[in-house]
């Protein structure tokens, strides 16, 4: 009996910690990154990389309470369990590749208030995926023979009179990207706010590439929305963000700090006045967790002055002609 008596002091002693450490989990918001699979030559489509840079910025850098998670393609199999504790699921990946067949499973969770972010190539589902799921989700999505995919160096300007804009610069942000636009939105148009926007022309313009069509042509010289959010009716919120084709836009402070907040702001938190915090990468820092794709191409922070100086795209006028 004696022994008992001492023995339930000691297991006490020793499960309190485990008890605390559990609680302190709990007060946390989970944020759990898709990370895609290997996609195209090195420093674009790093999936893995930029999820990861990511997370470690909230994890160890933010000061907010907050876990960040990052699981890849193969989630349904290995971290179903993750993804269904989320507060807010961040998709970065190719077109579905890290998330289809788990429709049902994912609008489940977005009705019961899980935030939803979609980044780059990820905003792309099809025409029927887009209208039954994305939209409701985050209020727009990228859409074959409507939208369009140029790389081009966008003056971004971030919207002010909300919290997703608290720390970023007023001043326009330089960054070359693949940067979609004319996305197809909402009916409700009104009710998806335009996070991101900045306006192509023939001069900024470096690609045109696979998918430009009339209204790429009709969209320039106008603000296009390259960021957006949207507050959905019975709860939760959503967010698409078309660029992050380039590695190298991790590095660009105002885009970077921009995307944190709209992350934490879908998982239901408040958005720090100053933003969230993070540190711009080193080159080191950009050059881990890459895919390998064979030949390396080193990764440097850019300088937006290097990308000002470049010359603008041929204009494909017959290309064009053909466009009804």
């Amino acid at each position: 009996m004696k022994r008992i008596a001492l023995a339930v002091p000691l297991l006490l002693a020793l499960l309190c910690p485990l008890l605390m450490s559990a609680k302190k989990e709990d007060d946390l918001k989970h944020i759990v990154f898709i990370a895609g699979n290997r996609s195209h030559g090195p420093g674009e489509h790093e999936f893995y990389a930029g999820c990861t840079l990511l997370a470690k910025a909230l994890n160890e850098q933010s000061g907010l309470k907050v876990k960040a998670t990052v699981v890849r393609a193969d989630w349904p199999k290995e971290n179903k369990d993750v993804v269904a504790s989320a507060d807010t699921i961040v998709i970065y990946a190719d077109h579905v590749s890290a998330h289809a067949g788990q429709w049902e499973f994912l609008d489940s969770l977005a009705k019961k208030g899980v935030g939803m972010v979609f980044m780059h190539y990820a905003v792309h589902p099809s025409p029927q995926i887009g209208e039954k799921y994305y939209r409701p989700w985050i209020g727009a999505a990228m859409e074959s023979g409507y939208s369009v995919n140029p790389h081009w160096v966008a003056d971004l300007s971030i919207i002010r009179e909300h919290e997703i804009g608290n720390g970023v610069s007023p001043e326009a942000i330089t960054c070359l990207d693949e940067w979609y636009y004319h996305m197809r939105f909402i009916e409700d148009r009104e009710k998806v706010l335009d996070l991101f926007t900045a306006v192509p022309t023939r001069k900024n313009m470096h690609r045109y590439i696979n998918m430009w069509n009339k209204n790429g042509v009709e969209g320039l010289n106008k603000p296009q929305t390259l960021m957006w959010g949207y507050e959905r009716p019975a709860g939760g919120r959503g967010v698409g963000f078309v660029g992050g084709h380039y590695h190298h836009t991790w590095a660009v402070d105002g885009v970077r700090r921009a995307v944190l907040n709209a992350i934490i702001w879908t998982a239901g938190m408040a958005v720090p006045e100053g933003g969230v915090s993070s540190r711009t990468p080193t080159e080191e820092e950009l050059n881990v967790n890459l895919d390998k794709k064979g030949r390396v191409k080193r990764i440097k922070v850019p300088d937006p002055a290097e990308w000002r100086k470049l010359p603008p795209a041929k204009v494909q006028t017959e290309r064009e002609a053909k466009f009804k």
